[in-house]
């Protein structure tokens, strides 16, 4: 006979008040609105949200951000192969290339991923002028 502890009610809904915004992602993913999703989750619901993905057919990856938090990337298989080049990386030391690449594939504002980019170009090349020195 199998003993099976049963999972408090309040830990079930906690669950699904945590992952509220993870589940809308999902709905978002199946209905064609963005390719790719990325959102920052607790750490220890790294389990049902793989199973959930698993389950839905839904490529994706996870990268640590701390003991408590991981980023969840999921969407079309090409753009998930795409961030598995850079995801060794924390999202705060990506080159201003792979954070634009990323920025356009989570669909954001292609002007302002635009001026983004220049920005972070100016910053390097005023830091590279400034060790030069």
């Amino acid at each position: 006979m199998v003993n099976m502890n049963p999972i408090p009610i309040s830990s079930v809904r906690q669950q699904a008040a945590d992952l509220k915004v993870f589940h809308h992602h999902i709905y978002e993913y199946k209905k064609g609105i963005r390719s790719l999703i990325l959102t920052t989750e607790k750490s220890i619901y790294r389990k049902p949200i793989e199973n959930r993905l698993n389950h839905e057919k839904i490529d994706y990856a996870i990268q640590d951000v701390d003991k408590n938090k991981i980023n969840v990337f999921f969407g079309a298989k090409k753009c998930i192969e795409v961030v598995k080049t850079f995801i060794h990386k924390k999202l705060s030391e990506l080159s201003p290339e792979q954070d634009f690449i990323l920025g356009t594939l989570l669909g954001y504002n292609k002007e302002a991923q635009c001026d983004r980019y220049l920005n972070q170009i100016k910053k390097l090349s005023s830091n590279k002028k400034k060790a030069a020195k």
